[in-house]
């Protein structure tokens, strides 16, 4: 087992937003956390990486409980790409090098630069490397947030909307190198998504949330219309496109 969420409930100001979560991914697998604006997503992920501490619950990594890990050893074992993340003067290359910092002891060394290298180039981002993130477009900021968690070398990816600011080729392009990278590594991936029909072609498990709770938790086969239209409250089937399932609205 990679990661293990085991009864996270949180609040904010005393409203519940998320009661008893409980679900677990392994090495090698994509699991994508589904449901409607405000259900607690974001929240999720940021209780997972210890941003935010639940009111009650737990999150392992392996057999090591996050909220024990100091800063550093959850940045080398939990890879976080925020929705939204600042941007300043810096070069891509310099923001993508910060993720090698957990793992810096006295001074930058040549095989970081290579491993920064590396991702720059199975990115195709060898042309933004030396531009600032002020003068990038929020996909290309994005991008740049992928790779940053990529040099981490993290055993979990956690990716909050990755391909929102994308157009159809870079989701295309970044949600297969998640794919490669976390088969490849044996690494985990856990993904927020709003396009159900994107997540149900690149993900393994689902996590349906509902009014703050689980209302279901299934591999790809296990989708149903009646889990999709309980959650979304809007009716909807499920059809085989070319071995894909594909969701359309009823209506």
């Amino acid at each position: 087992m990679q990661m293990d969420v085991c009864g996270v409930s949180f609040s904010y100001n005393s409203h519940p937003v998320l009661e008893s979560i409980d679900f677990q991914v392994d090495r090698g697998e994509i699991l994508a956390i589904m449901g409607p604006n405000g259900v607690g997503k974001t929240t999720l992920l940021k209780c997972m990486n210890d941003i935010l501490t639940p009111r009650q619950g737990s999150v392992f990594v392996g057999q090591e409980d996050v909220r024990g890990l100091s800063g550093s050893e959850i940045a080398r074992k939990l890879g976080y790409v925020p929705q939204k993340a600042e941007t300043g003067r810096l070069t891509a290359f310099d923001a993508i090098l910060m993720g090698r910092r957990p793992h810096i002891r006295w001074k930058v060394s040549e095989p970081d630069l290579k491993i920064v290298d590396g991702a720059i180039k199975r990115l195709g981002m060898e042309e933004l490397s030396l531009r600032y993130l002020d003068q990038m477009s929020g996909g290309e900021v994005q991008k740049v947030n992928i790779a940053r968690a990529l040099v981490q070398d993290p055993d979990v990816l956690l990716l909050d909307e990755p391909t929102s600011s994308l157009d159809l080729k870079n989701q295309q392009e970044i949600l297969n190198l998640v794919r490669q990278v976390v088969s490849e590594h044996a690494v985990a991936a856990v993904m927020t998504m709003h396009s159900l029909n994107t997540a149900l072609r690149f993900a393994d498990k689902f996590l349906f949330i509902k009014d703050g709770r689980v209302f279901a938790g299934t591999d790809k086969s296990g989708v149903t219309a009646e889990i999709v239209s309980h959650v979304y409250g809007v009716p909807v089937d499920i059809h085989n496109i070319k071995g894909n399932p594909v969701v359309v609205p009823q209506n």
